[in-house]
C-alpha cells in the first residue's frame, strides 16, 4: 500500500515538492552560511519524495542520550533562518500541491501527507527521516524511560 500511495503522491504533485526541496538543498550547498542547512534539507526530499513508510523525528527522540543545550540552541537559530530563506516558499508549495490534490477523491491521503509536510518546512532543522517503525519504536522507548 506504501508503495502504491508514494507513487500516487509522486504523480499527482509529489515530483513537484520534491524538486523544490531539491532546489533548497542546492541553494543550501552554495551559499556558505547556509551549509548546515544542507542535511536537514536533504532529509526533507526524501521524506517529500516518500511520504509513505518514512516519518521525519527529532534527533533528540532518536537519541535522547545525546542531548544537548548548545545544539539544540544552534539548531533554532538555524530553523530561524530556515524559516526567512527557504521555510516560507517551500511551506507554501506543499500548501498548494496539497489543496490540488485533496480536489480528486483519490489524491485526498496524498494532499494530507502534503499538509504534514507544510508544517515541517517550517522548521525542519533537527529532524531526521526515519521509517515507521523505527520512529514508533524509539517514541515507546522514550516512553518508557520516561514513565519508569
Amino acid at each position: 500500500m506504501r508503495t502504491v500511495l508514494n507513487i500516487l503522491n509522486f504523480v499527482l504533485g509529489g515530483f513537484f515538492t520534491t524538486l523544490s526541496w531539491l532546489l533548497a538543498t542546492l541553494v543550501s550547498i552554495i551559499f556558505i552560511f547556509t551549509l548546515p542547512l544542507t542535511r536537514s534539507c536533504w532529509e526533507i526530499t526524501k521524506l517529500s519524495l516518500l511520504p509513505y513508510g518514512n516519518e521525519a523525528v527529532h534527533v533528540d527522540e532518536l537519541h535522547p542520550d545525546r542531548r544537548n543545550v548548545l545544539m539544540n540552541t544552534g539548531g533554532t537559530l538555524l530553523n530561524i533562518l530556515w524559516l526567512i530563506f527557504f521555510g516560507w516558499w517551500l511551506c507554501l508549495s506543499h500548501i498548494m500541491v496539497g489543496i490540488t490534490q485533496c480536489i480528486s477523491i483519490i489524491g485526498i491521503p496524498v494532499g494530507i501527507a502534503n499538509f504534514k509536510l507544510a508544517a515541517i518546512a517550517l522548521w525542519p532543522v533537527g529532524r531526521r527521516v526515519v521509517s515507521t517503525e523505527e520512529a514508533r519504536a524509539a517514541r515507546e522507548a522514550n516512553a518508557r524511560r520516561r514513565y519508569q
